[in-house]
């Protein structure tokens, strides 16, 4: 079996900072207290925390724009603190509320400059331009200054200039934050075709939504006071957090809901005839999700048709409150 190699590998990260003086005082703030991270290649991972965590600290690391105080980060095989360079070329990152470029300037000059400061060819650099406008739905903004673009078509040109380089691992530091829901979905729709469109991509990603994590993410890292409290799969993180699953079914009014109330695997069932709509409410309270099928299979049997189905399982906000101990944007 091949190893997939890792794109990025943090082991023992630390970094601290000295506050500015207060009373001839300074304070050192840990920012990093000892992380390890492992995100391999072709992954699109998340990293969650609550502000102050030490999500955009490994960011800056990561990028070579900070020095970690002691322990390890390597890029794509290359020290951050040895290769910078290397690191560099292979590499961008975009950040949700930035506004990069000059707003005196359309958005294609943005887009050319940011191109040639990049040192793309100038043939690739306008082709590349001309399918990303296309693609992030901004062709028609393209010679609109800047300064005239609302948060959403400014944040589709950040992403532009980001992956304009093609890189081979880019940074997302929440880069929805504050967008409506078409543009919201949109970059999230780009980002699942950039990464399905060639093998080796990588995306680390930070966002405080944490659906759009679930969406997204292969893999999920929780931080919290500059330590990885865990790491997996948004389906396996789930199964940390013991909760109730529950089932709501509407169906078709029935007299005898008997064949419902001795299910195996069911811990609580109740139920409630709404008579004018003609329809009756079962709600189970799962033992085990396995009988599902079961319940949903009594249906017929009973004489009636499913009109509703909702089932509820634990979330990564549920996971994140129980590893934290207090919500995303909670202090």
């Amino acid at each position: 079996m091949t190893m997939i190699p890792n794109a990025v590998e943090i082991k023992d990260l630390r970094r601290t900072f000295k506050t500015k003086a207060v009373k001839s005082k300074k304070e050192l703030v840990t920012a990093l207290d000892g992380a390890d991270l492992e995100i391999k290649e072709g992954e699109l991972f998340g990293l969650l925390g609550p502000n102050g965590a030490g999500k955009t600290t490994i960011i800056k690391i990561l990028a070579t724009l900070l020095f970690p105080t002691s322990g390890k980060a390597e890029v794509l095989g290359y020290d951050v603190m040895k290769d910078a360079y290397q690191i560099r070329k292979n590499i961008n990152m975009v950040s949700g509320g930035e506004t990069s470029g000059y707003g005196i300037l359309t958005v294609n000059e943005n887009l050319w400059m940011f191109s040639q400061f990049y040192g793309i060819p100038g043939k690739i650099a306008k082709k590349r331009i001309k399918r990303l406008l296309r693609v992030m739905d901004l062709e028609k903004k393209a010679d609109a200054k800047v300064r005239t673009l609302s948060t959403g078509e400014r944040q589709k040109a950040n992403m532009i200039r980001g992956f304009m380089t093609d890189p081979k691992l880019i940074f997302l530091d929440e880069p929805t934050l504050g967008l409506d829901v078409n543009a919201s979905r949109l970059i999230r729709d780009f980002i699942k075709d950039w990464m399905r469109s060639k093998t080796g991509r990588t995306v680390l990603l930070t966002t405080h939504y944490m659906m759009e994590a679930d969406e997204l993410c292969d893999r999920v890292a929780i931080i919290d006071q500059g330590k990885i409290l865990a790491c997996d799969t948004p389906a396996n993180l789930k199964r940390l957090v013991t909760k109730e699953s529950t089932l709501k079914l509407e169906i078709r009014k029935v007299q005898d809901i008997s064949a419902f109330q001795n299910i195996k695997g069911v811990k609580r069932f109740t139920y409630d005839h709404n008579i004018t709509a003609g329809i009756t409410k079962l709600n189970f309270i799962l033992d085990d999700e396995a009988i599902v099928a079961d319940i949903v299979a009594e249906v017929p049997k009973s004489g009636s048709k499913i009109v509703s189905v909702e089932k509820s399982e634990p979330t990564l906000e549920d996971v994140f409150v129980t590893l934290v101990g207090r919500g995303l944007h909670e202090n």
